[in-house]
């Protein structure tokens, strides 16, 4: 898998579980995978919208 950051071909280490209440169910989630250099950035996207969720390591991740 690799991070979701546009124009980024690193592999993912992290996934950021995120949903926007406006357009999703509660109990939907949805997830952007991230590299170490893009988790940062893609948190702080997330979070100023209100959409984050939590950050999990990859290979933590069961969802």
């Amino acid at each position: 898998m690799l991070c979701s950051r546009r124009g980024c071909r690193a592999p993912a280490a992290w996934v950021l579980v995120w949903n926007n209440p406006r357009i999703h169910t509660v109990d939907r989630r949805k997830t952007w995978t991230a590299c170490d250099d893009h988790r940062d950035y893609l948190a702080d996207f997330l979070s100023v919208r209100g959409f984050l969720l939590e950050t999990v390591p990859f290979a933590d991740f069961t969802g």
